[in-house]
């Protein structure tokens, strides 16, 4: 692959991550953790290494279905995907409850890690992760970009709290979350198509 298409594939899954993230429950989740035990550098941390660890697993999913699905029938099943995660975009998400509530029992960053994987499991990122991942077949750009693109959305949120996610209506955040879903879908369904 080209140095331009690894630069492509960060750019674009940084941006698309970074915006679907706002509002999600995983950002609510880095305000409950860091609300609830004050230490924002190890709620980071955990954030952190939990995103690598699920990313880098959806990342290579995404790649390993590329290569086993390839042909130009599943760019226009990726392409419908990309517009499928569009419309989930513009749905407010809700507070995993169940996460929350456990008390934490291994201090506060493998309590974040912990909680973070598993409440990012079947996530819209991670499942645009997935997808992001078989439209560049990149599995480590992919990972650094949606990885890059939690952090931007979730450390001002770790150290802003709840101010964090009224800087912009999160229905606006929503809309331009979709728009850039529904632009890479047509895209892949262009492209599929000839028509580029």
């Amino acid at each position: 692959m080209t140095a331009r298409v690894s630069l492509d594939a960060f750019l674009f899954s940084t941006l698309a991550v970074a915006i679907a993230e706002i509002g999600d429950k995983t950002q609510f989740l880095a305000i409950v953790l860091a609300a609830r035990f004050k230490r924002p550098w190890p709620v980071i941390a955990g954030i952190l290494v939990a995103t690598i660890a699920n990313h880098a697993l959806a990342a290579l999913a995404g790649y390993w279905v590329s290569d086993l699905l390839s042909g130009t029938w599943f760019r226009f099943v990726l392409g419908f995907g990309f517009i499928a995660m569009a419309a989930w975009a513009l749905i407010p998400d809700k507070e995993d409850d169940e996460a929350l509530a456990r008390p934490p029992r291994f201090g506060v960053f493998l309590t974040t890690t912990i909680a973070f994987f598993l409440v990012e499991i079947g996530d819209k990122t991670q499942v645009a992760t997935v997808a992001l991942a078989a439209q560049f077949h990149q599995v480590v750009w992919v990972t650094a970009g949606t990885t890059l693109g939690m952090m931007i959305a979730n450390v001002p949120a770790v150290f802003l709290g709840e101010a964090a996610t009224k800087v912009a209506p999160l229905k606006v955040i929503r809309m331009i979350a979709a728009a850039i879903f529904l632009v890479l879908g047509l895209w892949v369904i262009a492209d599929a198509a000839g028509l580029f």
